[in-house]
């Protein structure tokens, strides 16, 4: 397998506290210029301290590791992978380090992000660009995936199965990060409001292929000042006028995320299992794609398909739904930053 140009692999994600005392310079990092008072910080941080002040989330950057470097191995494909954060140590700037060190002149960055908006695109191509530096490194990011059978197969895995041993009736829930309306409205370009879009394609997807009759989106995690519009409905609402519509049994997809976050075990199994279980309702979460097989063969296809893009070869781009596969490179004006204009990769 010929990953040429590329001489290496850089997982990106977000960083996550690994112990309480960790937990508020981690919130700071992440709110950083966002002008957020220290007594919300506090009370995000306690979603934290409710799981020993350790977020999952480099645990699971850790098992993808291993079963990537395996995987890549297994299948003759000769490239090294790095692993860097936004947020937390290992930060990007100390694996872009790394890199250098040991000679990488250009490499492809897997984003454990898979849609389209400034928090979830354009500001780690933000970050990657300030941690490169003067290296000379080039770094690629690679296309959105929300659409790829490597990433709905697992979802549509899971919630076959949790329907199976749920009431007939039950109704699915897709589920993901609420941004504010202004996001959605820029990303993928002005007024494209792609991050709406390929949620609703990914669902609609996992919908089709696990037999769901009945499925709505909704949102969690919301933050910012009450007067700031962000998507809705928030999931704890929904549940609630899901029972009210007379819904007694819910199947709920995390379909906005790669792997069990805080956002998963604090909003959706802490916070919206105990709105369902005050309402009388059946609640199951299914599992995220993590280190499903499927997943990380769509990694290994993803490096491969752009390599040979690169080298100007015609090579199959699989993705399911309408919207087609995402383009590699982005635009100037995509997923505008709505504080400033900042370089960017790609």
């Amino acid at each position: 397998m010929n990953p040429s140009p590329y001489d290496a692999l850089l997982l990106v994600s977000f960083g996550g506290p690994e112990k309480p005392d960790d937990v508020l310079p981690f919130l700071e990092n992440v709110t950083k210029g966002k002008s957020i008072p220290r007594e919300r910080l506090v009370e995000v941080g306690e979603h934290y301290f409710l799981f020993g002040g350790k977020s999952p989330i480099n645990d699971q950057c850790r098992d993808l590791l291993e079963v990537l470097r395996e995987d890549f191995a297994d299948n003759g494909l000769d490239l090294p992978v790095y692993w860097g954060n936004r947020n937390w140590d290992p930060y990007l700037k100390d694996a872009i380090a790394e890199m250098e060190a040991d000679g990488v002149k250009r490499a492809l960055c897997f984003v454990t992000s898979a849609y389209a908006s400034y928090s979830g695109c354009r500001q780690y191509r933000e970050n990657l660009f300030e941690a490169r530096g003067d290296t000379g490194i080039e770094l690629n990011r690679m296309r959105h995936y929300f659409d790829h059978p490597g990433f709905i197969g697992p979802f549509a895995e899971a919630t076959e199965e949790a329907l199976a041993g749920a009431p007939a009736d039950t109704h699915v829930v897709f589920v993901t990060h609420s941004i504010p309306t202004t996001m959605n409205e820029a990303s993928g370009g002005s007024g494209e409001r792609m991050y709406e879009r390929q949620h609703l394609e990914a669902a609609t997807q996992v919908a089709g292929r696990s037999g769901s009759e009945s499925w709505s989106l909704a949102y969690c995690s919301r933050s910012g000042p009450p007067q700031m519009p962000w998507l809705e409905p928030d999931i704890n609402d929904h549940l609630r006028e899901l029972h009210e519509a007379g819904t007694r049994s819910v199947v709920v997809v995390p379909i906005g995320f790669t792997s069990d976050h805080m956002e998963v075990i604090f909003d959706l199994d802490t916070e919206a299992a105990e709105t369902a279980r005050g309402l009388g309702m059946e609640f199951v979460r299914v599992a995220t794609p993590g280190t499903h097989p499927d997943f990380v063969a769509m990694i290994r296809e993803l490096v491969l398909e752009r390599a040979a893009v690169e080298r100007g070869e015609v090579v199959e781009r699989r993705a399911l739904g309408s919207l087609g596969p995402q383009r590699d490179v982005c635009p100037a004006a995509c997923c505008a930053n709505p504080r400033a204009l900042l370089p960017t990769i790609s």
